[in-house]
């Protein structure tokens, strides 16, 4: 499980690969709302996704650079999932419901959901 802070490492690993861990630090400074955090917390950060071998490191000269082993769409399906099992006991109606309660579906978005019935078929 990757918490909030690591998302955010991987986010920029995901977009650019491999960085150093002073590279990471300043693409995440470059970020609207970016976290004011020590060159040492996001090496304490890429420590532990090194440790669940989300990321992987490549020594280069005095530093290491590090690229992510874990896939974004792996993780997307896993947090997807993660919260559908967790908020809505599996089932997938009531997310679109809560989610379609809390904003207007655009005619863009049903067309979209009816697409994605029409080619599961009827099960």
């Amino acid at each position: 499980m990757i918490s909030d802070a690591e998302a955010q490492v991987m986010e920029i690993l995901w977009r650019e690969q491999p960085l150093s861990a002073d590279e990471v630090a300043a693409r995440l400074a470059g970020l609207p709302d970016a976290p004011d955090w020590q060159l040492s917390t996001i090496k304490t950060l890429l420590g532990r996704l090194m440790a669940k071998q989300a990321v992987a490191a490549d020594k280069d000269g005095r530093r290491f650079l590090y690229r992510p082993v874990l896939q974004r769409a792996d993780w997307v399906a896993q947090q997807s999932g993660s919260l559908l099992d967790r908020l809505f006991g599996g089932q997938l109606a009531p997310l679109v419901a809560q989610f379609s309660s809390q904003r207007k579906l655009t005619a863009e978005d049903r067309a979209a959901l009816a697409k994605i019935l029409k080619e599961q078929g009827d099960d």
